[in-house]
């Protein structure tokens, strides 16, 4: 499934009783469907790479990123436990995807097309050299661009109709905010900034924010696609726009987001146990 934000990204992060409201089936999907719908999608391996997403979280803090050694690795084993993420996946998807909707998910990433896009995808999201792949990607577009290429405006469709409602910053602000806060009420730094101080700081920041995302998105995506064809390119592009697939993702970004926010949250608590307070 195309590649959710890795480092996180809702005008403001989506509770899961809220989460619950995005979709109204008339009939939701079963549980053994759910997990056929999580394989063949790939959303199964994007949950599992939110794990990925703890590297970034010291220097949140202000904190050396290399100074937890081997206690690092195991707090985040035990807080991102893909298990644990999983079940809260299904269990939401259970009471609001509908059957439609994953129906058409489904068949769309059954076929060829969709899943050499799933392997592809899959395979990118546990890239751990996050700098490289970036590079990489940045040196693709830059090629496109010279060859005067249409391919970069179909990956620009592809990453807007994964994120239509342009929520992907502000969700990424949310989930800061709340990782700060938590840290703060641990007692690993002194904030000296309430939750409004630092929305309103990070709202003069967005459109900065959102340029780099658009253009790390892009760079993340011609990695990605780079051995697809452009026809294969407009195709996904083509399906990713379609109502009901809007529908899906929609519905899936507000739960990996939601998720990543709770884990980060978990992740300030423990923290605790690492190293003592310091200030911010």
């Amino acid at each position: 499934m195309k590649h959710l934000l890795r480092c996180c990204s809702v005008a403001f992060l989506v509770p899961l009783v809220v989460i619950a409201t995005l979709a109204q089936p008339l009939a939701a999907a079963n549980r053994d469907r759910i997990e056929a719908f999580l394989t063949t999608t790939g959303f199964d391996v994007a949950l599992e790479s939110i794990a990925l997403a703890s590297a970034s979280a010291p220097g949140m803090l202000g904190l050396d990123p290399d100074g937890f050694g081997a206690d690092w690795t195991r707090l985040t084993q035990e807080v991102f436990d893909t298990g644990e993420m999983h079940e809260t996946a299904v269990t939401i998807l259970e009471q609001t995807l509908s059957d439609q909707a994953l129906t058409h998910a489904v068949e769309f990433y059954a076929t060829d097309l969709g899943q050499r896009l799933v392997a592809a995808e899959n395979a990118s999201h546990l890239v751990e050299d996050d700098e490289a792949k970036q590079l990489e990607g940045q040196k693709i577009v830059s090629d496109l661009i010279q060859e005067g290429s249409h391919r970069v405006e179909s990956l620009k469709r592809m990453n807007r109709a994964i994120d239509a409602s342009g929520t992907a910053v502000r969700a990424l602000q949310e989930i800061q905010v709340r990782f700060l806060l938590a840290a703060s009420a641990s007692g690993v730094i002194d904030l000296q900034l309430g939750g409004d101080e630092l929305r309103q700081m990070m709202k003069a920041n967005e459109p900065e924010m959102r340029r780099s995302l658009q253009l790390s998105s892009l760079a993340g995506a011609a990695y990605t696609y780079q051995t697809f064809s452009d026809a294969d390119v407009d195709e996904y592009a083509d399906a990713l726009e379609a109502p009901l697939m809007q529908e899906v993702y929609e519905l899936l970004n507000a739960i990996q987001y939601e998720i990543m926010a709770m884990r980060f949250e978990v992740l300030a608590a423990r923290m605790a146990e690492l190293r003592p307070a310091q200030d911010i």
